[in-house]
C-alpha cells in the first residue's frame, strides 16, 4: 500500500473547491491501493487558516474533518528532529516532513514550493496534478 500524506494547502483547496485537481488527488489517495494520512498538526493549521481567511466557511472544514477521519490515518509529529529537515527552507514545514518520515509515507502531496524545491527524495514530493496523472 502506498502511503500519501496531505499538506495543508492541498486540504484547503480540497475543502473549498470540491471539483478541483487537489480534490481529485485527495479522493484518489484515500482509496486502495493508497492510504491517505493527515498529520495531527495539520488539523490545527487548518483551523487557524479557516478562522483567519474563511470564517464563513468553517462549516465546510468541520464537514471535511468528519468525513476524513474514518478514511485517513492521523499521524503525530515526533519530538526528535530528523536530519533531512534541514532540506526544507520553512521551519514550519519541517515537522510535517518529520511526521511523514516517521509514519513511512511514500508521497507528500503539496503545492508548497518549500517542499517542491527541496532536495528530498523520500518521501517523494508531488503536486496534486502529478499524483492524479500518475498510474496507480
Amino acid at each position: 500500500m502506498t502511503k500519501v500524506l496531505f499538506d495543508t494547502n492541498i486540504l484547503v483547496s480540497t475543502i473549498l473547491h470540491n471539483s478541483g485537481v487537489p480534490s481529485q488527488a485527495y479522493r484518489k489517495a484515500v482509496e486502495l491501493p493508497y492510504q491517505g494520512m493527515i498529520c495531527e498538526q495539520t488539523f490545527e493549521e487548518l483551523r487557524r487558516v479557516f478562522s483567519r481567511k474563511f470564517p464563513n466557511k468553517i462549516y465546510l472544514l468541520e464537514k471535511f474533518i468528519a468525513a476524513a477521519l474514518p478514511v485517513v490515518d492521523v499521524i503525530s509529529v515526533p519530538l526528535s528532529k530528523h536530519p533531512d529537515e534541514d532540506e526544507i527552507r520553512d521551519i514550519d514545514d519541517r515537522p510535517i516532513l518529520r511526521a511523514a518520515i516517521k509514519a513511512g509515507a511514500d508521497i507528500i502531496l503539496t503545492g508548497d514550493n518549500d517542499f517542491l524545491e527541496s532536495a528530498i527524495t523520500h518521501p517523494k514530493i508531488m503536486r496534486a496534478a502529478q499524483f492524479v496523472q500518475a498510474e496507480s
